[in-house]
C-alpha cells in the first residue's frame, strides 16, 4: 500500500505538469504531450508500472478494509473516534473507492480515446485530445464530478502521504512533523490545480 501509494503520488505530479497546458489553451502543445506520454518507450514501459500500482493498490486497501472489518465484528459500546483520529484516516476506503471509480470514468474518456477512439487531427498531426478534454468539460456535470473526486482525493492524501512514510518505518521525531507539513501542502496544492482545469474550462468556454 504504501509503495504504491508513494508511486502514484510521482504519477500525479507527473500528470499534473502536463495537464496545466489546459489552463493556457496550448493545443498544439497540449496534443505533442499527450503523444509523447503514449509513444516514448520509456513512459510505455513505465505505463505497466503504473497500471499494476493501481490495481495493487485498490485490492491491498479493499483487503485491509475487509481485514480490520473483520477484526472488530462488533462495534465499541462507546466510541469517540473523533478524539483521536480524522474523518479521512477513517474513511481511506470509501475515499479509495470514490477516486477508483472516477479513475475509471476518467481513463475511458480519455486514455481510452487516445489510444483506440477516432478522433480528429490538429495542424501538427498529432490526435488532439485537447478538444476532447475540452469538449467533456464543458459539461457541467464532468466537470462537477471531476472536483467532487479531487475533494476525496485530497481526502484520501491528507492521510495517505505522511501514513505511508510511518509504515514504511521512516518515522523520527525530527523528521516525521516535516514529511507531515509536506503531505498536507501536496494534499491541498495537487487536487486543486487539478480541480482548477475543468472549472476553467468550463467558466471560459
Amino acid at each position: 500500500m504504501s509503495l504504491t501509494g508513494l508511486f502514484l503520488c510521482l504519477f500525479l505530479v507527473v500528470h499534473l505538469a502536463g495537464n496545466l497546458q489546459l489552463l493556457w489553451g496550448s493545443q498544439e502543445g497540449f496534443n505533442e504531450y499527450s503523444k509523447f506520454m503514449t509513444t516514448f518507450p520509456l513512459i510505455q514501459i513505465s505505463s505497466y508500472l503504473l497500471y499494476a500500482s493501481i490495481l495493487l493498490h485498490a485490492v491491498d486497501g479493499l483487503m485491509l478494509a475487509r481485514a480490520n472489518s473483520a477484526a472488530r465484528p462488533v462495534k465499541y459500546k462507546h466510541n469517540k473516534p473523533g478524539e483521536n483520529s480524522s474523518w479521512s484516516s477513517r474513511s481511506m476506503a470509501l475515499l479509495g473507492v470514490i477516486t477508483l471509480v472516477f479513475l475509471i470514468i476518467h481513463m475511458r474518456s480519455f486514455w481510452f480515446e487516445m489510444h483506440w477512439g477516432d478522433i480528429g487531427v490538429d495542424a501538427s498531426g498529432n490526435k488532439d485530445l485537447y478538444t476532447v478534454t475540452v469538449t467533456a468539460f464543458e459539461q457541467w456535470w464532468y466537470s462537477l464530478l471531476y472536483v467532487v473526486a479531487m475533494a476525496a482525493l485530497a481526502l484520501h492524501l491528507s492521510h495517505g502521504f505522511q501514513s505511508s512514510f510511518q509504515t514504511l518505518g521512516l518515522s523520527h521525531p525530527k523528521y516525521t512533523p516535516i514529511i507531515k507539513t509536506v503531505g498536507t501542502v501536496f494534499s491541498v496544492i495537487v487536487p486543486l490545480l487539478f480541480a482548477a482545469i475543468p472549472v476553467w474550462l468550463y467558466l471560459n468556454q
